[in-house]
């Protein structure tokens, strides 16, 4: 630790009001050592991981931090400030700030070093003489100092404090006389996984504070940390010997099939610091109602239990949307095909398997075709099942695909997929929630829970909801293939917007799943549909490029080199290309975005171009229909927003100093990168 810190890298009297500045200050100084190579890359790097999570603790603590390959070896930086900084904790602001910086590739051995300062900060005798030294050298003497017993850096078994022991004692609210004991009247055991996405801080700062509280309410806990130092599973008999677990991570906890059939507790990382006690105290209640099985967020993602119901049902189909992607790109390129080699009449070719000539074009059209068709029959069952999978994980698989399969069959078609995929969910959270006897555990993710979520899904699908939800399905159908002049227009407007107000965010998806999805049960309509959204999604990134390229001046360097590989995410239909422009200076990026969006869209419905296939960009421009005018549109809507924001960015230039100019561009926060999808 001691080569990681030193009294130049102190700080006690942090000047800076904002957290990116605190950051560019602490940056600064590992910049004068010849730590960080690319002070304004480094910078972007933290910022893109505060983005996705405030790295601000209760008590007064922030710790940004990030890796990146601009760091030349493993550093930290401390910083106290006088004032104090919002670092998004919820008890107000940090006056201890430490900038952590980890190369990409850095070696396990510096990395559990990081990781046990984490741990240290959970220790108030640290943190109060951290508050009280008085020159930068006695505060890196403290940091760099050794902890008396140093924890390891992955699995963190039961220590003396956390063996077995006799009953007694017990943290405040965990019940008189039940000292965390299970029914056996042994310690109540623990298992749980901590985790965080860069996992150098969070991960082993969650570690300590839950082994804190369980040595206080006499439980017996042991922690897998899935971080940066390591990551040494639970052995299968500890799971076994456990009473409960505990997930409080905000990555997929990896090979989470492990734990099936415990008693769940799964939350976010700050959660598993901030309120230890009461997640283990939740935990032991769960086990004594017998509860099983966990009830996650899509696809094992972590969040707060506070999280709204709409967030969590976004998600939940998105989830589902995720996973059907695939089969509209296969299927729909593999039609696209078909129809480009053997013509419209091919879908009207007897089955290849009776009936196939080696040497004939159609007949190679026609396997392109029927396999593409075949492809497409998966959509609404892949779709009801992993919104199923999201909500209750594998036991809602079966249910889902179930669900899905039905709503095939009474023509509930895609809107029928997302109602049995949410009935399918839902139905295994309820019968989880059940007190289960414990002999009949083992068998409920594999038997009970689809059995039953089954039977139910099927019967209101068919009897219940089925037909109202087919013949909503129809009407949408049919609103979509009658669609044409004035309404096509409009509607490609609103597509338009949608897809470039938030780059990815939530409007983005919406959009692109109603293209998508209009592509389960193919027509006229939906195929105008998809190609307004993916020829203006492809408009941001490609009028940033234009623009970096036209007036280079109005950005900065770091933008121009961004712009140039703007130019291949835009002709990829990567939309999020423009994210580092939008970030940096929202108020002229976005709405100049979205009115090149809304041209484009509108004038690709106006054209009636076609499109089959859910992505690809300019790479699949021979596969559409109409394909001169759809570049047509997508360069009106590029040469619009690039326009505007010259424009737009040519007024502020005016009214700013040199000096006022490249402190926004340098300071400006970058996005979320784990919320950076391709399309959807």
């Amino acid at each position: 630790m001691s080569e990681m810190i030193t009294h130049q890298l102190v700080d006690l009297d942090l000047s800076a009001e904002s957290k990116e500045g605190a950051a560019r200050a602490l940056a600064e100084r590992m910049v004068a050592l010849g730590r960080v190579t690319d002070l304004d890359g480094f910078l972007a790097d933290v910022a893109a991981r505060e983005a996705q999570m405030p790295t601000g603790l209760e008590g007064g603590i922030g710790i940004p931090h990030c890796r990146s390959a601009h760091v030349t070896t493993p550093t930290l930086a401390f910083g106290r400030s006088p004032s104090g900084i919002d670092f998004g904790a919820p008890d107000g602001p940090a006056d201890l700030i430490f900038l952590i910086a980890a190369p990409a590739g850095a070696d396990d051995a510096h990395l559990s070093i990081l990781s046990t300062l984490a741990r240290r900060l959970m220790r108030p005798d640290f943190v109060a003489a951290l508050r009280t030294a008085v020159t930068p050298e006695e505060a890196a003497t403290l940091v760099a100092g050794e902890p008396e017993n140093p924890a390891p850096p992955a699995t963190t078994p039961a220590p003396p404090a956390f063996e077995e022991r006799e009953s007694g004692g017990g943290a405040p609210g965990f019940g008189k006389g039940r000292g965390g004991e299970s029914p056996a009247g042994q310690p109540f055991r623990v298992v749980a996984v901590t985790s965080c996405p860069t996992g150098i801080a969070h991960t082993y700062m969650a570690a300590e504070s839950l082994q804190q509280a369980a040595a206080e309410a006499g439980i017996e806990l042991t922690v897998e940390t899935q971080g940066s130092a390591g990551f040494t599973k639970l052995t299968p008999e500890t799971i076994a010997a456990a009473d409960a677990a505990v997930f409080a991570h905000d990555v997929p906890v990896r090979e989470r099939a492990r734990f099936a059939g415990k008693p769940t507790v799964d939350v976010g990382v700050k959660a598993g610091i901030n309120r230890p006690a009461e997640l283990l105290r939740e935990a032991r209640d769960k086990a004594a109602r017998g509860e099983i099985g966990t009830t996650p967020t899509p696809v094992e993602e972590a969040g707060e239990p506070q999280d709204g119901y709409g967030a969590k049902l976004r998600t939940w189909l998105m989830s589902g949307v995720s996973y059907m992607v695939p089969f509209v790109a296969a299927g729909g390129l593999l039609i696209a095909l078909a129809f480009a080699i053997g013509g419209y009449e091919i879908n009207t070719a007897p089955s290849v398997a009776e009936h196939f000539v080696w040497t004939e074009a159609a007949s190679w059209a026609a396997l392109l075709f029927q396999t593409g068709g075949l492809a497409f029959g998966f959509l609404v069952p892949v779709l009801a099942g992993y919104i199923a999978y999201g909500m209750a994980d594998r036991p809602g698989l079966v249910p889902g695909f179930v669900g899905g399969a039905v709503a095939l069959t009474i023509n509930a078609g895609f809107l029928g997929g997302l109602i049995a995929g949410l009935i399918a969910g839902g139905t295994v959270l309820a019968v989880q929630r059940l007190k289960i006897p414990t002999a009949l555990r083992g068998v409920m993710p594999v038997v009970v829970l689809p059995l039953i979520g089954s039977a139910v899904t099927a019967f209101l699908m068919f009897l219940v909801v089925g037909k109202p939800v087919a013949s909503l399905q129809q009407a949408l159908t049919d609103w979509l293939s009658g669609l044409s002049g004035a309404n096509a227009i409009i509607l490609g407007v609103i597509l338009g917007l949608m897809m470039c107000f938030d780059l990815g965010g939530p409007l983005n998806k919406v959009a692109y799943a109603f293209a998508i999805g209009g592509l389960a049960t193919p027509n006229e309509g939906s195929l105008k549909v998809m190609a307004a959204v993916m020829a203006a999604g492809m408009v941001p990134p490609l009028a940033m490029a234009l623009a970096t390229t036209v007036r280079g001046r109005l950005f900065s360097k770091t933008e121009r080199e961004n712009g140039k590989a703007a130019w291949f995410l835009g002709a990829s239909f990567i939309s999020e290309g423009a994210i580092p422009f939008a970030a940096a200076d929202p108020l002229r990026v976005i709405p100049a975005s979205m009115v090149g969006g809304a041209v484009t869209g509108a004038l690709s419905m106006a054209f009636e171009c076609t499109l089959r296939a859910p992505h690809g960009g300019i790479f699949v421009i021979p596969l559409i229909g109409n394909p001169l005018l759809y570049l047509i549109a997508i360069a009106a809507g590029t040469a619009t927003t690039a326009g505007l924001v010259i424009l737009l960015k040519g007024m502020r230039k005016q009214d700013e100093t040199p000096g006022q100019q490249a402190e926004a561009a340098e300071t400006a926060p970058l996005p979320d990168p784990a919320k950076v999808t391709i399309a959807a």
